[in-house]
């Protein structure tokens, strides 16, 4: 599902110093960083969709 977001400037800073730590906790490595959020998303993608099947078996 594609979704685009637009950010104000306040929004933008706020992500960029979050990127910055989570960068930061991976000593520096943007690729390792990378790879791990890439992780963490499919893991909260397979959580979401079981709470919307369980919402459809519901219906």
């Amino acid at each position: 599902m594609d979704h685009i977001v637009t950010l104000d400037s306040r929004q933008e800073a706020a992500l960029q110093a979050i990127a910055d730590r989570f960068i930061a906790q991976h000593k520096g490595d943007a690729v390792k960083a990378l790879k791990e959020m890439i992780v963490l998303n499919g893991h909260l993608q397979e959580r979401l969709d079981a709470v919307a099947s369980r919402r459809r078996a519901v219906r």
